[in-house]
């Protein structure tokens, strides 16, 4: 596995690699990576003749009263990972080299990036789409891989690449999920052992709904319940939503299409994320996945 920390030496190996007639593969991250991060490394190496990781902690999507300083980092766990996984190229950019002086272009991720999150986090969205646009350019690959976790970030992304009509494939991972059913999250650390029996919840009300959702439940009140009344008790609910899967906009009444139930919850202090997708399948619900 190469490390690379420049942009020309990063542009210099892709094209090494290209030349050789390697399809591209490409995981962004923001480091301190974990098993969800190993299962969209594993699914690019399965798929691509080599594998570009990215580890940027990007300041432009984090709010002034966030937790940018302190986020967590462990470069060192971070090579090792992706030495075993089989990555072929490890970027590893400084600020200056992703945002150089005087840089003042952003992208705009339009309604979708302004939903959920962005009702409660103005300009994240922002910042991930101008950085993903970055890093797509500087990494030209073939295709990217996302966790469904993040399932707004995917969808701001996948509409980007279709309006700016960048030549790459995005694909979709399943989420996946400690033991009792937690989201895997770089977030998670900073949960006591006390709230993260308590987190347990958001994923618990998620499959409940779920569930009810395959036994023949329609109506949207009904499924929100499920996992409202599960969070409620032991967490601080920001969003519960039933959402399409194309513009994230809030569904009412009786669901008649694929659709995803969306979750942001406070545990003590730590803000969690999460979702499940009401649909046959992945590929039912319109997205790509491996």
């Amino acid at each position: 596995m190469r490390v690379i920390r420049s942009l020309s030496e990063l542009r210099t190996a892709v094209r090494t690699l290209r030349e050789g007639g390697k399809r591209i593969g490409f995981v962004p991250t923001m480091g301190f990576l974990h098993e969800g991060h190993a299962a969209l490394i594993k699914q690019s190496t399965a798929r691509c003749g080599a594998t570009v990781v990215s580890i940027f902690v990007n300041p432009t999507q984090f709010g002034p009263s966030e937790d940018l300083a302190k986020y967590p980092r462990d470069i060192e766990g971070d090579q090792n990972l992706c030495l075993r996984m089989g990555v072929d190229l490890l970027f590893l950019p400084e600020v200056s080299e992703v945002y150089p002086t005087g840089f003042s272009t952003f992208v705009e991720p339009g309604r979708t990036g302004e939903l959920l999150c962005g009702q409660f986090r103005p300009g994240h969205f922002r910042g991930v789409a101008t950085v993903v646009a970055k890093l797509f350019n500087m990494v030209q690959p073939d295709l990217a891989f996302f966790g469904q976790k993040d399932l707004q970030q995917t969808l701001v992304i996948r509409r980007m690449v279709r309006d700016l009509n960048l030549p790459v494939e995005l694909m979709v991972v399943p989420t996946v999920r400690e033991a009792g059913g937690l989201a895997m999250s770089s977030r998670n650390s900073y949960l006591s052992p006390e709230e993260r029996i308590r987190a347990l919840a958001i994923s618990q009300g998620l499959h409940a709904a779920e569930e009810a959702y395959h036994a023949g439940e329609r109506n949207i009140d009904t499924l929100l319940a499920y996992v409202q009344e599960k969070v409620r008790p032991v967490a601080s609910l920001q969003y519960c939503e039933m959402v399409d899967l194309q513009s994230l906009q809030s569904l009412q009444g009786v669901l008649g299409r694929p659709a995803a139930i969306a979750i942001a919850a406070f545990v003590g202090s730590v803000r969690l994320i999460d979702n499940v997708i009401l649909a046959p399948s992945l590929e039912g619900a319109g997205l790509s996945t491996p």
